[in-house]
């Protein structure tokens, strides 16, 4: 005879109600794990898609992603000519703030060259951009079908493509469009503040000293199509050619001024010890909290399930019945509700991880490291019932 088994029989309602309890406490544990690890790949998911080796962004800045970088665009023909360069390419990043439906509807939009780097690393319905202009492949979390229409700056780009679960670091879902359309949507003017800039162009110029108003009046048009050039970029990315060395051609393009090449590994320092530190140590912290909440809660219930068998705990030194059979019963109880609870935790995030707003990593490691500490805690938890138990007088069993 159990005689674990057979006490929580005798208990059961209440054994039940604190597995489920305990199990919801441990799901939120599981969940702070899979968001914790998720942000690690959400950060890092536009960069390993793009997979460069170098990342050429504006000097004094930290790239595309952590701070504002512009560069001129035709910076990718020199870094294609770097000895050691296979492949260039120019890449504009930008957020998205909108209405759709009467909702708040936000995304981050990459401009891509339709032969080159930092397009849809995959495309899980519809097909890729193949016109240069007014086609978008967007994230299905976005939630737009093929074939609608997404109106940006002023025109409206028809839906060819579906991509999945990327995102950017901040948890936005990700659209792409050729890089033409991303510079104008990012940095062309409406109308009216071309009109008014070449208003106030055309003044400063008249107001020239060396210039008649005839030759001003020629040259205003000129220099309003210079200044409003949308031939701008946040990053240059670059693949190495076989055998070429990383440090070396880094080198050779930080002598240029104005830019800064970031290797790869820099720019995932950058995203995961910069952007997200403070997010992964909160959420680490409410792990450790959590953690010790459920010893707690597993401590009071086992301590208080031992005193309410005190008579029986008596009665059973009375007959005879060795320690280790009580330190047995004590204990299995413990570990029996861990791992129920384990087990409703890890049932109820399987089951709801899809319908997180944050994408969440159940890595195998991180559950198995759980399940571990849980063990631990049930064993240190039962220790507080164990000694409860062994202080009882066999002689209590014949009190009143």
């Amino acid at each position: 005879m159990n005689l674990a088994l057979r006490d929580i029989r005798h208990q059961k309602s209440r054994f039940i109600q604190t597995c489920l309890g305990l199990g919801l406490l441990l799901g939120v544990v599981m969940s702070m794990s899979g968001i914790y690890r998720g942000l690690f790949t959400d950060a890092t998911g536009i960069l390993n898609a793009t997979a460069a080796d170098i990342w050429v962004v504006q000097q004094d800045t930290s790239g595309p992603f952590a701070a504002t970088s512009r560069i001129p665009e035709e910076i990718k023909y020199r870094i294609r000519a770097v000895p050691g360069v296979g492949q260039a390419s120019a890449l504009s990043f930008q957020n998205i703030q909108s209405e759709r439906h009467g909702q708040p509807f936000r995304f981050f939009l990459v401009g891509y060259e339709l032969a080159g780097m930092g397009g849809p690393p995959s495309i899980v319905a519809g097909r890729p951009i193949r016109q240069k202009h007014y086609e978008i492949v967007v994230d299905r979390a976005m939630k737009i079908g093929l074939g609608e229409k997404l109106r940006l700056g002023g025109d409206d780009y028809t839906i060819v493509g579906h991509t999945a679960k990327m995102v950017s670091s901040a948890g936005d879902p990700v659209a792409y469009v050729t890089l033409p359309d991303a510079q104008k949507i990012q940095f062309k003017d409406d109308n009216n503040a071309i009109r008014n800039s070449r208003e106030k162009l055309s003044g400063q110029i008249e107001r020239l000293p060396l210039l008649s108003p005839n030759q001003a009046s020629q040259l205003t048009p000129q220099i309003a199509r210079i200044a409003g050039s949308t031939h701008i970029v946040n990053t240059v990315v670059a693949r190495l050619a076989p055998g070429a060395d990383l440090a070396l051609v880094q080198d050779r393009i930080s002598r240029w001024n104005h830019f800064r090449p970031l290797t790869g590994k820099d720019q995932e320092h950058i995203l995961t010890e910069g952007m997200i530190k403070k997010a992964k140590m909160q959420l680490g912290l409410f792990r450790a909290i959590l953690l010790v909440i459920s010893g707690v809660i597993i401590s009071l219930i086992i301590y208080t399930m031992t005193l309410d068998k005190l008579r029986v705990i008596a009665t059973l030194k009375l007959i005879g019945t060795r320690n280790r059979v009580i330190v047995g019963l004590i204990l299995q109880q413990s570990l029996l509700m861990g791992v129920i609870a384990y087990v409703i935790g890890f049932t109820l995030i399987a089951l709801t991880r899809d319908k997180f707003p944050r994408r969440l990593d159940l890595v195998p490691i991180d559950l198995q490291l759980l399940f571990g500490i849980v063990i631990l805690i049930c064993i240190g938890a039962s220790l507080v019932g164990i000694r409860k138990a062994l202080r009882v007088e066999p002689a209590e069993a014949l009190g009143g």
